[in-house]
């Protein structure tokens, strides 16, 4: 398995949504595109100039870029807004909750620099909330792509799988790049990128390349760990969860956000009433993040391949 995964050199999951912007664009001339200022920074600069006619820029407007993609989807487009993640899914939580969910509008909302991988732009403009924010809204698809590739084929996922409000939450430095490039994505399908049988790492986002190298390192203990890759956090694939929770009988979950009200507790709520297992979090421990290094800062709240090592070994002795 660890062959398939090589990484193909690092790039930003905002340059893979930015890519499948364009390629959605050019496949589907309603797909329109709405900018708040900061087009270049969350890659939809391409869009904007391969189509000028479809983009609009309503500048620092969060709250109004979400109110004027509502009433160009109840004209038939299909508006894909993007921001930093901490106003896209945060300042305009009010007008997505009523103007596109309860409307169940098909707006793609796009919440760049999340996680705590933004860097030196500090606690404020590090998403650390919006999963838990996003995933309990009613009608809301929630994805959140693993690598620049998968970013790519999540937005076209997005616009052709997908009927009502999407909220695709993605980074700005440059991470791994390792999945296929081939068409296969499955809005709410998790993926296998590692087999075993001894624990199941169920990862999110960055943290999926981390989860494969914790993985590879686990099988030098003889360890041998599932890892499952959850680009779908609402809906969530339950049967691959309780599978998951059944054969490997413990769980590690990893994710660029707090552990409270993220990936882990939506596991933990299909889990607990499925198949109850041991189950471990790797996340941020309910703080903000940082100015600093993006790598550093990855390695000082234990958002690492070695954060996972310790979280599994120690699931594994809960599971005996």
């Amino acid at each position: 398995m660890r062959d398939q995964y090589i990484n193909r050199g690092n790039k930003a999951t905002k340059a893979g949504f930015g890519e499948g912007l364009l390629e959605a664009g050019k496949k589907h001339p309603e797909v329109v595109a709405i900018g708040a200022d900061i087009t270049a920074s969350v890659g939809v600069d391409l869009f904007s100039s391969a189509f000028p006619g479809r983009f609009i820029s309503l500048g620092i407007a969060e709250q109004n870029c979400v109110g004027v993609s509502a009433g160009l989807a109840l004209m038939g487009k299909i508006p894909v807004f993007a921001t930093y993640g901490v106003f896209s899914a945060l300042r305009t939580t009010d007008q997505i909750r009523i103007s596109l969910c309860y409307n169940n509008l098909h707006v793609i909302i796009g919440g760049a620099h999340a996680g705590v991988s933004v860097g030196p732009d500090g606690a404020t403009h590090q998403a650390l909330e919006d999963i838990a924010v996003m995933r309990v809204m009613p009608n809301m698809t929630v994805l959140s792509p693993c690598d620049a590739t998968q970013a790519r084929l999540a937005v076209i996922a997005a616009v052709e799988q997908c009927k009502g409000p999407v909220y695709i939450r993605f980074g700005r430095e440059p991470m791994p790049d390792f999945t296929s490039t081939e068409p296969g994505f499955e809005v709410g399908k998790a993926q296998t990128f590692h087999e075993g049988a001894d624990l199941a790492i169920i990862a999110t986002g960055h943290m999926t390349w981390e989860a494969l190298q914790a993985a590879i390192e686990l099988e030098k203990e003889g360890i041998h760990a599932r890892v499952l890759n959850i680009h779908t956090i609402k809906p969530l694939d339950e049967s691959a969860l309780i599978m998951a929770a059944r054969e490997c009988g413990a769980i590690v979950t990893a994710e660029e956000h707090q552990v409270a009200g993220g990936l882990g507790s939506a596991i933990s709520e299909v889990i607990s009433k499925n198949y109850p297992v041991p189950v471990e979090f790797v996340g941020m421990p309910d703080s903000f993040g940082e100015s600093g290094p993006p790598l550093e800062l990855m390695k000082k709240f234990g958002l690492t391949a070695q954060g996972i090592l310790q979280k599994a070994r120690k699931v594994i002795l809960r599971k005996q």
